[in-house]
């Protein structure tokens, strides 16, 4: 069970990278 709540945090953490780096692409452009 405590895996499956890591790889939950993991998915939010790859999802929130994500918004940040398409907000940052935006920035320089």
């Amino acid at each position: 069970m405590g895996s499956l709540k890591k790889r939950r945090k993991a998915k939010i953490n790859k999802h929130k990278r994500r918004k940040r780096m398409r907000a940052n692409r935006h920035k320089n452009a």
